[in-house]
C-alpha cells in the first residue's frame, strides 16, 4: 500500500515502476525501440547500470520518445540523482501530457525537494488522468500527495484531496490520518477527533491515531476520555514508551504530577536516546518534584545536544532546585550565552548567583531580564538584598520600597524582612516603616 509522508520530512515515496510493454499506455503507431524494452527488462530485474546507457542512447537519437524518458527519469531517482529525474520526468511530460504515471512521479520528486507549488501543479493533473494499472490505488496516491503538499497553502483543498483519497480507498487510514492533523492545525477539534477515530478503527495495530486522539481530547480538555484511550493502549502494549509519556502528559495537566512521574517510572528503562525525549521526561519528572531524576535526564539532553539553551536552562533549573547552586551558576550562564533572549533563564540566574554570594552578577542578570521581562515584587527584593549586601545603602533602600509596594502584603515574611532591614539602613525613618508593619 501506498504511504507518502509530509513532503517536510523529505521522506522518500513510492514512484510508478516501468513495465515491460510499457504500462500498455504507449498509443503512438511506432513499436517501441529494442533498447527500451532491453532497458526496462532490466530495469526490473534492479540492473540500472545496464539500463541507464540504453535509454540515453534512445533519447539522443529520438527526444520526443516520453517513454523512454519516463524510463530514464526512474533509473535517475532509483540511484538518488533526484535532480536528473526531475529534468527526465519533466521531458517525457513535455512530449506526452496526459500519461498518470508521469506526472505523479514528477510531482511527489518536487514535493520531495520543497518545490510545493509546482509539485501541486503536477499532482493535480495526476488526479485527473487514469493509470495504467491499480487505478483506485494510484488515484488515491495521488490525491493524498496533493493533500501533503497544500497543506499550508491551501488547507480546505487539501482536505478535499484528503476526502477523495479516503473514498477510493475506504480502507486505508492513512487519509483519515492525515485529514485528522490537518483539522488539529486549524483548531477544529471536533472533526479532527472524528478523523482519528476512523484511522484507528480501520488500523487496530498502529498506536499512532491513538495517540494523537488523545492529544486533541486533551486540548478539549477531556481528560478522562484521553486517559481511557491511553490505558487501553498500555494494556495492550505496555512497553510503549509513547504511549505512557502522553499519559504522563495528561496526569501532569491535570496536576497529578506524582502520577506522571510513576508512569515514567514503569516504562522507562535508563534514559532515551533521543535528547528531546530526555528533555520531556525531565520537565514531567521537575513538575513531579523529582529533581533527582530531571537532573539525570537533563545531563543526558546536555550531553547530547549541548548547544541546546533550553536543555541548559533546565538543567540548571533542577540544580537549583537541589540547592547545587555553583553547578547550577555554570549551566544557566551557559544558557544565556547560547540563548541571550532567554528571560526566564536570567531570573533564576539571578538567583543562584546571590545564593552563590555573586551579587554583581545578581544584578547584571537582573538587568538583562528586564530588558525581556517585566519587573516583580521578587526581582525588586533581590536587588535590594543584593544593593544591600554590597553596602550600596540608597539603592538598596529603593528597591526595599519598592517590593514592599508591589508586593502589597502577598509575602509577609518577605515584608517582615524588607522592613526591618529599612529600619537598619534608614534609622531616621524607621518609625514611618514601623508604623506600615
Amino acid at each position: 500500500m501506498f504511504t507518502i509522508l509530509a513532503p517536510t520530512l523529505h521522506a522518500d515515496t513510492q514512484e510508478s515502476k516501468p513495465t515491460v510493454r510499457h504500462h500498455q499506455v504507449q498509443e503512438t503507431s511506432s513499436e517501441t525501440s529494442p533498447e527500451v524494452e532491453q532497458a526496462e527488462t532490466a530495469i526490473q530485474r534492479g540492473d540500472y547500470a545496464t539500463a541507464e546507457p540504453l535509454l540515453q542512447k534512445t533519447v539522443s537519437a529520438k527526444p520526443d520518445d516520453y517513454l523512454a524518458w519516463f524510463d530514464l527519469g526512474y533509473v535517475y531517482k532509483a540511484t538518488n540523482r533526484d535532480d536528473k529525474a526531475i529534468e527526465a520526468y519533466r521531458k517525457s511530460i513535455a512530449a506526452k501530457p496526459d500519461v498518470f504515471e508521469s506526472n505523479l512521479n514528477l510531482g511527489i520528486l518536487l514535493a520531495k525537494q520543497g518545490d510545493y507549488t509546482e509539485a501541486a501543479k503536477f499532482l493535480k493533473q495526476a488526479t485527473q488522468l487514469r493509470p495504467t494499472a491499480h487505478v483506485e490505488e494510484g488515484l488515491a496516491r495521488a490525491w493524498q500527495s496533493l493533500g501533503i503538499v497544500l497543506e499550508n497553502s491551501d488547507p480546505l483543498q487539501a482536505l478535499h484531496a484528503f476526502t477523495e483519497a479516503a473514498k477510493l480507498e475506504p480502507a486505508n487510514p492513512e487519509p483519515h490520518l492525515s485529514a485528522g492533523q490537518l483539522l488539529e492545525k486549524q483548531n477544529q477539534l471536533d472533526a479532527a477527533a472524528k478523523e482519528y477515530e476512523r484511522a484507528a478503527r480501520l488500523d487496530a495495530k498502529n498506536p499512532e491515531p491513538l495517540v494523537a486522539l488523545s492529544v486533541v481530547y486533551t486540548k478539549q480538555q477531556k481528560y478522562a476520555e484521553a486517559e481511557a484511550v491511553l490505558r487501553k493502549l498500555l494494556a495492550e502494549d505496555p512497553q510503549n514508551q509513547t504511549v505512557r509519556t502522553q499519559l504522563a502528559r495528561i496526569l501532569a495537566a491535570q496536576g497529578q504530577n506524582d502520577a506522571a512521574a510513576k508512569e515514567l517510572e514503569k516504562g522507562e528503562q535508563g534514559v532515551p536516546s533521543d535528547p528531546h525525549a530526555a528533555l520531556e521526561l525531565g520537565t514531567l519528572y521537575a513538575k513531579a518534584g523529582k529533581y533527582t531524576e530531571a537532573e539525570q535526564m537533563f545531563r543526558s539532553a546536555a550531553q547530547k545536544s549541548p548547544q541546546d539553551a533550553e536543555v541548559h536552562y533546565a538543567l540548571g533549573s533542577a540544580l537549583m532546585q537541589e540547592k547545587k547552586y555553583p553547578e547550577a551558576q555554570q549551566e544557566l550562564l551557559m544558557a544565556v550565552k547560547l540563548k541571550p533572549d532567554l528571560g526566564e533563564a536570567y531570573g533564576n540566574l539571578a538567583v543562584v548567583a546571590s545564593e552563590n554570594k555573586n551579587y554583581q552578577l545578581t544584578l547584571q542578570a537582573l538587568d538583562a531580564r528586564a530588558k525581556l521581562l517585566p519587573e516583580s515584587p521578587a526581582t525588586y527584593f533581590l536587588r535590594a538584598t543584593s544593593f544591600d549586601n554590597l553596602k550600596a545603602t540608597p539603592q538598596a533602600i529603593d528597591y526595599y520600597k519598592r517590593f514592599l509596594e508591589a508586593d502589597a502584603g502577598k509575602q509577609p515574611d518577605l515584608e517582615w524582612q524588607a522592613r526591618h532591614r529599612l529600619m537598619a539602613l534608614d534609622p531616621r525613618n524607621a518609625e514611618k516603616y514601623r508604623a506600615r508593619n
